[in-house]
């Protein structure tokens, strides 16, 4: 399903230098990725970090009775992979495409030694991590005082702007497990809100049309 909307850059890339941005570019290679591909795998051994330039990935991990689940989305700006580079040294994911992604491939030893000589790396880094770990607490207190279909509607926010411009592929399944709803509450709502003239779907896309009446349905002031 894609949602047409891209959200603003954040994260660890744009809060770097212009000259900090040079060094790191010059420790890896840029490799563009079409929708769908596969950047890494669960179990496989962490020997890089993902620097997400443009577009976004989903991060996938299998529960032990080989449920597959979409534990997180990142976007521009974020880095994927250095996590395990610090605890087990293997993937603890999969990571994959969402749309086309242009990423900065760069070797763990390489990155870690980068923010050890950038104080300001080092700072974005960790001002990352923190909206990172910010943004997931958020979301667990979220769970217990909102609705499935208000954290859809949040979701569908986050990942759209003003312009409402470029596409993303999620199905169903996949909005449900990012928001900790059950797939039958997603489809109920993405039908409600389609008959109501909020939003507009095809086969394969979602566009928001009221964002305000999203807005509202997701709690949030106009």
């Amino acid at each position: 399903m894609n949602l047409h909307g891209t959200g603003p850059a954040k994260g660890f890339w744009p809060l770097l230098s212009d000259d900090e941005r040079t060094v790191l570019a010059g420790l890896g290679r840029t490799t563009v990725y079409p929708p769908g591909a596969v950047m890494c795998v669960e179990g496989d051994p962490n020997t890089h970090v993902f620097v997400l330039v443009d577009g976004w990935v989903k991060i996938v991990g299998v529960t032990s009775d080989g449920h597959e689940l979409t534990l997180a989305l990142r976007g521009r700006g974020d880095t994927v992979g250095e996590v395990a580079g610090e605890t087990t040294g293997y993937r603890n994911a999969t990571v994959q495409a969402v749309g086309t992604v242009r990423a900065l491939i760069v070797p763990y030893e390489r990155f870690r030694s980068f923010l050890d000589s950038h104080d300001g790396a080092d700072r974005a880094y960790r001002r990352m991590v923190t909206r990172r770990w910010n943004d997931a607490e958020s979301m667990l207190r979220a769970r217990s005082v909102t609705s499935g279909a208000q954290r859809l509607a949040g979701l569908l926010l986050e990942l759209a702007d003003s312009e409402l411009q470029t596409a993303m592929t999620l199905t169903q399944e996949e909005l449900a497990s990012l928001t900790g709803a059950s797939r039958a509450t997603v489809t109920r709502a993405l039908s409600n809100w389609r008959r109501r003239g909020i939003i507009r779907t095809g086969q394969r896309d979602i566009t928001i049309t009221d964002l305000g009446a999203l807005r509202k349905i997701a709690g949030q002031q106009p």
